[in-house]
């Protein structure tokens, strides 16, 4: 469904650290960014595909990055283990908790999430999908 996902950086290292640790429990790993003329950035895939790909980079307007109001990514967990693991690692990383690991049967029966903000403020969800899975 979709190419890409990109979320503005200030702090790339930071921000890459973070992604890191978080992204790793899901199974996705950070590849070569191919420079395309823009800010630099960092960008995660599953092992073995090219698409889809998850980016934190500067924008390119040289602006500062911030987060949107109402704007969320949420990630796809093979497991209730991998959505705790990811959680966890986020906070260490220097994340913050905006919902902690759980079951949320109003979202669908075996439905497990956490919800998490980076250092510089997006909001990300991570989630195992017991309903459609």
């Amino acid at each position: 469904m979709f190419s890409h996902v990109m979320l503005g950086a200030n702090d790339l290292a930071l921000m890459a650290r973070f992604y890191d640790a978080v992204l790793a429990p899901l199974g996705l790993v950070q590849r070569v960014f191919q420079d395309d003329g823009g800010p630099s950035g960092a960008c995660w895939v599953r092992p073995g595909q090219k698409l889809p790909e998850f980016f934190v980079q500067g924008p390119y307007n040289g602006k500062a990055a911030s987060a949107g109001n109402g704007v969320m990514v949420a990630f796809l967990a093979a497991s209730h283990e991998a959505v705790d693991a990811a959680h966890a690692a986020g906070l260490r990383a220097g994340g913050t908790d905006e919902g902690a690991p759980g079951p949320r049967p109003h979202y669908g029966e075996g439905y497990y999430g956490a919800y998490l903000r980076d250092p510089e403020g997006n909001k990300l969800h991570l989630a195992y999908r017991g309903d459609v899975l």
